[in-house]
């Protein structure tokens, strides 16, 4: 006999269930992130809290993104070399790495790597602050939490996520350059010409526009999952999983949205006065 559970209705009831949570968890994320802005705009953060978020997210995230950077650019010569040789294109190999790397890869790289490490870390922490109660402390000595702890963690990765991403291209960039012109014995001057020629402050500027919302989003989703934590250090756990889950999955949806919002954009902005092929 079909128990309960695993009948029709036990599945539809199950459903609805998770739809529910859902839709109440996007509901509670949504007020969270209009209070956040709410206080970003209100009052300027508290003295102390800026400065270590900025020294967290930028300083100590240098070198791990310069590595990324870089071997994205060295991986990407390497396995484009041998299609572009064949045709007669490899002066032409730049120009595919560098626009690849500064429109898609650099942002989208350095944001997830950034998510592990950084929104990994905001999530532990500010879940050890609630379940240890410290949250709690700082609402009886009047310090709002979302002002205090969520808005500096926020400002620091809106503001310097995109310039991470400008160190994770330039190495990409000469990662990329270093293995077709020194291993594979690419033309220097013509691998770098046809780079300028169709690489534009256009998308570089894309690159930083993508960093700055996956920042935003990392902080934002980060901070709330830190701050409504389980009990226990199981809970603690929990919520630094979900946080780089959840951002992850969230920096792949932006990146779709704004990669079509952007290139329509361009075309009907910055093209309409003429075309530019990629060969």
């Amino acid at each position: 006999m079909a128990t309960a559970g695993s009948s029709p209705t036990g599945y539809i009831a199950s459903l609805g269930a998770g739809a529910m949570h859902a839709i109440d968890l996007l509901g509670d994320f949504s007020i969270f992130a209009l209070q956040t802005f709410g206080w970003m705009f209100r009052r300027r953060p508290a003295p102390g809290t800026l400065m270590p978020s900025f020294y967290l997210v930028g300083v100590r995230s240098v070198l791990v993104v310069a590595i990324t950077g870089t071997f994205i650019g060295m991986v990407m010569a390497v396995q484009m070399y041998n299609q572009f040789n064949k045709i007669g294109m490899a002066t032409r190999l730049g120009s595919i790495i560098n626009i690849t790397i500064v429109r898609e890869l650099g942002p989208v790289l350095a944001a997830t790597m950034l998510a592990g490490r950084i929104g990994s870390a905001m999530a532990a922490e500010l879940a050890t602050m609630r379940v240890t109660e410290q949250v709690d402390a700082l609402s009886c000595l009047g310090a709002h939490p979302l002002h205090y702890l969520v808005v500096p963690r926020l400002l620091a990765c809106g503001l310097l996520i995109p310039l991470l991403t400008v160190i994770a291209d330039f190495m990409g960039i000469m990662g990329g350059a270093f293995i077709s012109i020194k291993l594979f014995g690419v033309e220097g001057h013509f691998y770098w010409a046809h780079s300028a020629y169709y690489i534009s402050m256009w998308d570089v500027s894309m690159g930083m526009i993508k960093a700055f919302f996956f920042g935003v989003s990392i902080a934002l989703i980060s901070c709330h999952r830190g701050l409504n934590s389980r009990p226990g250090a199981e809970g603690v756990g929990q919520s630094a999983t979900e946080a780089f889950v959840a951002s992850f999955v969230v920096i792949l949806v932006l990146n779709f949205f704004l990669s079509i919002l952007l290139v329509t954009a361009y075309d009907r902005f910055i093209l309409q006065g003429g075309g530019r092929s990629i060969f």
